[in-house]
Order: structure tokens, then C-alpha cells, then sequence
């Protein structure tokens, strides 16, 4: 995150959603010296973040039972939320630019200042989004592959209520789509091979509304078969062949459908 971070100009970049990043992190927590919140351990925060953090507690048990409603499963380990008060301590632990939080290697999730600054409005429904991210990497590891990207933040952002979405609209990414700039629901991706927003041709605004749509129209189309994929995927089944067997479609075919013909664009401000 840079420092700049109150410049109106850059403001909403810097306040896009976290997310999770395949980066090493580097200092350990420890090394940071962050303390556990006396009212509740499951939240740690650097000396003199003590109000950020009871905020982030005020918040944290219904962003827990947001996620585990929407993922069918409970956390594995109860979640830890690592609260940085200044800017140094979010930027030596996320490598990643302009994001208000993230989840990196280790399962860490990290807060930064900006959501008990300006961007406070947004830190419930951006604290249910990592969560999402770290209760995926507690069942499959680190933003595993084995997912791609447009459905690690599709998910976390359907978690969220469209937290990490806000910065670009419903027409917008239809517009997107029918200029031919669509995520690819058919992709396969690995370690070396991972897909974000500009690899489509859509900023990172566009692919989270992209991709929070699609998932939460898939849900919508039949929750039953939603479940049963979901929990499959959280067992380790092939991200296609899960979604075959739940829902008797393949899953480009079905998710294009929701944009090409709606309800995706037509129900949430029209294809252009």
C-alpha cells in the first residue's frame, strides 16, 4: 500500500478490496510485535492499535458466521486477524500494492489503517471477504490454484455483500463483457499460470464484478447444486468435474449464459 494513501485521486484504488497474494511474507508477526486483544485473543494488533482492533472485534463473530453460512463449513481453526495501525507495519507484511487487506502465506490475514481511517465504512464487509480467502486456505492451503482467481474473489466477494466490487458498476461490467473484455470460465490455471483482471482486459474493479456475479448468479440459478459443489471443492474435487456432477452443465456454458442472455446484465442494469 503507498503511503499516499490520502490523496484523493488515488483513494480509490487504495481502498480496493484485499485479497489474497501468493507473495512471501516477510517479517514474522512476531518480529511486527503484535499484541492479542485482551477482550479477545483472536485478534492481534500492533501497540497503540487498541481502538482498530476492538472495532475489528465489534465486527469479527457475524463476518465468521457470514462466511461459514455461506461455505456450508465452520473454520477449521479459529480465524486471527492481524490489525497494523501505521502503514509500515501493513507494507512490510503485504507485498501486494493498493489493497486495504489481505491474506498471505501462512493463512495471515492483515488489516490495514485505511479501514479505521477514511475507508472505515467498508471494514465489515472487507473483513468478511479475506475471511473467505482464509477459510479456503485452512481446507486447500494458500490460495490454492487448484481454484482460479476469478472464483477465489467471486466467493469472497458474494461473502462480503459485493465488498471489493464497489468501484465499478453493474453496467459497467456488462459494458465489459459485450466489448468482448469477459473472464474465462473455462480457464485451468496452476502455480505458474495464474489469471487476474488485466489478463482479460478488465481492471481489477470489473473482474471482482464480474466475478461476484457470476457466482452468486450460479447460486441463485440453484442453491442445492451450489452447496454440493462448494462442499466438493472444499474436499479437493476438480474445480470442473465438481461442477458437472452438481450441476449437470459445464461451467463455461452455464455462466455465460447468465451474462449473454441475463439475468446477470439484465437484472442488474442492463446489457449495452
Amino acid at each position: 500500500m503507498k503511503a499516499l494513501a490520502v490523496l484523493p485521486l488515488v483513494l480509490p484504488l487504495l481502498l480496493a478490496a484485499g485479497c489474497a497474494t501468493p507473495e512471501r511474507v516477510s517479517p514474522t508477526p512476531r518480529e511486527i510485535g503484535f499484541q492479542a486483544l485482551a477482550e479477545d485473543v483472536r485478534i492481534r494488533h500492533e501497540p497503540g492499535g487498541e481502538d482498530y482492533a476492538r472495532r475489528v472485534g465489534a465486527s469479527l463473530a457475524a463476518a465468521i458466521r457470514r462466511v461459514e453460512a455461506l461455505h456450508g463449513l465452520p473454520f477449521r481453526a479459529a480465524p486471527v486477524v492481524h490489525v497494523c495501525h501505521d502503514w509500515p507495519c501493513f507494507r512490510r507484511l503485504v507485498r501486494t500494492p493498493d489493497v486495504a487487506a489481505a491474506v498471505v502465506p501462512d493463512n495471515l490475514l492483515v488489516l490495514s489503517p485505511s479501514l479505521h481511517g477514511r475507508g472505515a465504512h467498508r471494514l465489515d464487509a472487507i473483513l468478511a471477504h479475506e475471511l473467505s480467502h482464509l477459510h479456503l486456505g485452512q481446507r486447500l492451503g494458500h490460495y490454492t490454484p487448484s481454484l482460479p482467481i476469478w472464483f477465489h474473489e467471486g466467493l469472497a466477494t458474494l461473502a462480503a455483500l459485493g465488498g471489493g466490487a464497489e468501484y465499478a458498476s453493474d453496467i459497467e461490467s456488462c459494458r465489459a463483457w459485450n466489448e468482448g473484455r469477459q473472464i474465462d470460465f473455462d480457464v485451468r490455471e496452476s502455480h505458474s499460470r495464474r489469471l487476474k483482471g488485466p489478463d482479460y482486459g478488465l481492471s481489477i474493479h470489473e473482474f471482482y464484478r464480474q466475478a461476484w456475479r457470476s457466482v452468486e448468479a450460479l447460486r441463485a440459478h440453484d442453491p442445492r447444486a451450489f452447496r454440493s459443489w462448494l462442499q466438493a471443492l472444499q474436499a479437493s474435487a476438480d474445480f470442473h468435474i465438481a461442477f458437472a456432477d452438481a450441476y449437470n452443465s459445464d461451467l463455461d456454458s452455464l455462466a455465460r449464459v447468465f451474462f449473454n442472455a441475463g439475468p446477470v446484465c439484465d437484472d442488474h442494469g442492463g446489457a449495452l
